[in-house]
């Protein structure tokens, strides 16, 4: 059950509307973590920004194999329901790469490396040894790679405890529950 409320396009801060309505204009219509997380126009534009400089980084079948291993990990039913979606939809993922992803894998050689070091980025809080980082590092990724994997964790851990404190609404298909992968 939602803990705090979905706003109105009416009740939106003046400062969060620019950034709401252009989500809402790119998307087709405005997800309810995004009119709830629109409450604070500091944390709501803060985290747009870091999403669009990010987007930029990696390729789209990384960003949402690692959005999906981030959220598994940290138990996010909402975020896992909108990154199978975009995976499939947007990134072309065929639903065994989603499962994959959810259990920090991925078909391709590369972005398997990628995905199984943002899974243990987000495991061990960031205390990853030095053989995982040789791993990403002999897979092909530099060290601004690796900090731009970082920082998609890091992303997709501040969305992904969002929805689990505050428990908006499910506006996208539901997936299956993580112990029936």
């Amino acid at each position: 059950m939602p803990r705090t409320i979905a706003l109105s396009p009416e009740q939106v801060p003046a400062e969060s509307k620019p950034t709401l309505d252009a989500f809402t204009k790119n998307i087709g219509f405005t997800p309810t973590m995004m009119s709830s997380f629109a409450q604070s126009p500091i944390a709501f534009n803060s985290w747009a920004t870091l999403l669009g400089s990010l987007s930029k980084a990696l390729d789209v079948k990384t960003r949402d194999s690692i959005g999906l291993a981030v959220s598994e990990v940290n138990g996010c039913n909402y975020c896992l329901s909108v990154h199978s979606f975009t995976a499939k939809h947007m990134a072309q993922l065929p639903p065994e790469e989603i499962v994959l992803a959810r259990k920090g894998h991925a078909s391709d050689p590369k972005r398997d490396a990628a995905v199984q070091f943002a899974r243990k980025v987000i495991e061990t809080r960031g205390q990853v040894t030095d053989a995982d980082l040789k791993a990403v590092r002999d897979a092909g990724y530099t060290d601004a790679n690796v900090m731009e994997i970082v920082a998609l964790v890091a992303m997709y851990s501040l969305t992904n405890f969002f929805n689990n404190v505050f428990d908006p609404e499910k506006d996208f298909p539901a997936v299956t529950p993580a112990g029936s992968i």
